[in-house]
């Protein structure tokens, strides 16, 4: 399988050794300095950039037809026009706001769990997540994952950063020095508190979650998440 790298910082490079070990081959490593020559030649596009350029990398993948896999959180006002634009191309395209089998698996347990506790109203509801201090956009793109998961199945309209209102989910966003990624959900009543927590403890489960979604998106057409790919569907 040819891939092509849209993005090529830490993330990028793990990435680049995980698909080498598994027998891929690398035909682009794009960076700001890099154009998107050589992407014809790829079956298949992984994208870990930065927000400000995560929709031109999707969307330039769509028009040409390589079916695109993106981890790139922060971009999301845009996410819809990339689905229409999917749909309209008749390509691929996955977005995934974490690939780490884990943190998937977190995904559906928060899930349920919220669904459970949408009965108890003594109990508030409230996040954290911790990240490296070089992570850009805030709350992580998980973080807003599991929030809108628990809005879905709740009474919560929204989720906040700061000054929340009595119907948020509230995010307490932290930066420490090289975390990988750390989310705690707490349900907290005045006789006792719950906790769900997932500790990434590298980056490894990322890079090997986003090659394993560009193997299996290879030969699809539509828009998929990794619930597609790990057969979570209920």
């Amino acid at each position: 399988m040819k891939i092509a790298l849209l993005g090529y910082g830490k993330m990028g490079q793990i990435i680049e050794r995980i698909a080498l070990e598994r027998g891929h081959e690398i035909v682009l490593k794009k960076t700001s300095a890099v154009t998107f020559e050589g992407l014809e030649q790829a079956d298949v596009a992984i994208d870990f950039s930065v927000p400000d350029v995560a929709t031109e990398n999707i969307s330039t993948c769509i028009n040409k037809g390589i079916p695109v896999v993106s981890g790139t959180t922060g971009w999301l006002g845009n996410y819809h026009e990339m689905v229409k634009l999917c749909n309209e191309k008749n390509a691929a395209f996955l977005y995934g706001s974490n690939f780490s089998l884990g943190v998937n698996l977190f995904f559906e347990l928060n899930d349920y769990l919220a669904k459970m506790m949408s009965k108890f109203k003594e109990y508030k509801v409230s996040m954290e997540e911790i990240h490296h201090t070089h992570k850009l956009d805030k709350p992580s793109g998980t973080a807003i994952s599991l929030a809108n998961a628990i809005i879905n199945r709740t009474d919560k309209n929204n989720w906040a950063i700061e000054n929340p209102k009595a119907d948020d989910v509230f995010i307490d966003v932290k930066r420490i020095d090289e975390v990988p990624g750390t989310h705690s959900v707490f349900y907290n009543s005045d006789v006792d508190f719950i906790e769900i927590k997932h500790v990434a403890h590298n980056r490894e489960g990322f890079a090997l979650g986003a090659v394993i979604a560009a193997e299996w998106i290879i030969g699809k057409k539509g828009v998929f998440s990794m619930k597609d790919v790990l057969d979570l569907h209920k």
